[in-house]
């Protein structure tokens, strides 16, 4: 059995490097929409905005591709279609506008219709494969490449060749003296309800910043912290923006600058005193001769010890039971002897620490309340019925779908009137089902 313990775990790390290792690799992120019931993308570096076009001006004697001219905020741009320029099936469109994407090439703005506007992926560049002749009637010359993701093979546009620069000046001079000086409709962005840019409808910046996130650090938008993201969003911009720098974020650098302000109170360290006292006034004793508690996503364990240290102090001589997990294999395999300095202890756990040759620890009747194990919360366990649980910033880094069913699992694993602990800017989805609590941070009691 231990065996097969240390060989499941050498997987585990494996699995777990090599997940870091593709996300690591993430370096181009494409808007993705669909032309004649094929799927294609192009750099989110070369898109400006998503739109809704209507009510064009014809330009006579343009090109069949040419749709017109669009008064864009005041800049007269063209607006081309590009299933008429690929020799693609143009659907009968009885609705009064078409799905488009505009364009910043160089110094020069245009827009192109395209049939449905999908999402935004972010990929390796390491996998884009060369273009071939197999497409058909669309000339090879305006294909970057190909990729496959997620089981859908992509064929990624060259906007630049698409449009270059030459025959976008030639295009937009001729569309401006065709237009003269009559008025022009202002273009609007109406994205279709239930798609993946429909929470940007007033900025897709913000769109694409959202799906970076999710990329370079699984954060997924979601109700969950919608409104730490848009308060955070406009925090964001408005600090590039005084910078002059670009608003997207382009690493795991920029993610990480981005979610710095999320993560709740003295994580990844011991909890100070005033937090301390501050999650001591939450907890309520709900009967029964043992407190069950469980920590998920406790990572060294810095956050299970100082748990640990307020239920001792705030129920003396009550047993108390936590159960504490995390996902990473290495940061729980070294918790349970978690070394320090004493200097990094504050007072209410100076109690239960002992000196060794390599630095600090915790007595091992007080471990003994600690029961350490590689877990993914999305699995199912075996605890028992809980009085607290502790989650703090784990949710938020869930799919949507995972967001429902651990927060469903958990209503269900705790006691009536148990207390569930999120992340300082997180909260739960359903609130039919939790009470907030007072004077609390992100405590829900179950209803």
């Amino acid at each position: 059995m231990a065996l097969e313990q240390h060989v499941m775990d050498v997987r585990a790390q494996v699995d777990l490097k090599e997940a870091q290792e593709r996300l690591d690799q993430i370096d181009f992120k494409m808007v993705t929409f669909s032309l004649g019931g094929k799927d294609y993308g192009i750099d989110i570096m070369k898109i400006k905005e998503i739109a809704k076009f209507s009510n064009f001006t014809y330009v006579p004697n343009s090109f069949p591709y040419v749709r017109g001219v669009y008064n864009l905020r005041g800049d007269i741009i063209s607006i081309l279609d590009l299933r008429v320029l690929f020799h693609l099936p143009v659907p009968a469109n009885t609705a009064e506008t078409e799905n488009g994407l505009i364009l910043r090439l160089e110094e020069n703005i245009l827009g192109v219709v395209v049939d449905v506007i999908d999402k935004v992926i972010a990929i390796s560049s390491k996998n884009i494969q060369p273009p071939h002749p197999i497409f058909g009637d669309i000339n090879i010359k305006y294909i970057h490449g190909v990729v496959e993701n997620a089981g859908r093979l992509y064929i990624i546009l060259n906007a630049d060749s698409i449009c270059s620069k030459e025959e976008t000046a030639h295009r937009a001079d001729a569309a401006v003296a065709a237009a003269g000086s009559q008025p022009l409709p202002v273009a609007t962005y109406s994205p279709s309800p239930g798609s993946a840019v429909s929470a940007a409808a007033a900025d897709p910046e913000k769109d694409f910043v959202s799906e970076t996130l999710k990329s370079f650090r699984a954060f997924q938008v979601t109700p969950v912290n919608e409104p730490w993201f848009a308060k955070r969003f406009g925090e964001w911009k408005e600090l590039r923006q005084r910078k002059s720098a670009d608003v997207q974020l382009k690493s795991t650098e920029d993610a990480d600058s981005f979610l710095a302000p999320f993560y709740s109170g003295d994580s990844g360290r011991f909890w100070s005193a005033d937090l301390a006292a501050q999650y001591s006034h939450i907890f309520e004793d709900t009967g029964g001769k043992a407190i069950n508690i469980w920590n998920v996503g406790c990572g060294k364990g810095y956050e299970t010890y100082s748990l640990a240290g307020v239920l001792v102090k705030k129920f003396p001589g009550r047993m108390i039971k936590i159960w504490a997990n995390d996902s990473d294999l290495i940061a729980i395999s070294t918790a349970p002897n978690l070394i320090f300095h004493d200097d990094e202890v504050p007072d209410y756990l100076q109690p239960y620490v002992v000196a060794g040759k390599n630095g600090a620890s915790f007595q091992s009747d007080f471990k003994a309340r600690i029961f350490f194990e590689y877990h993914d919360a999305t699995h199912s366990n075996t605890l028992p019925d809980l009085d607290f649980i502790v989650a703090r910033d784990v949710v938020s880094f869930q799919s949507p779908d995972t967001q429902v069913k651990i927060l469903n699992g958990f209503h269900e694993k705790l006691k009536p009137a148990g207390i569930l602990i999120l992340g300082d800017n997180e909260k739960p989805l359903d609130s039919s089902i939790w009470t907030p609590v007072q004077n609390s941070r992100s405590a829900y009691k179950k209803s």
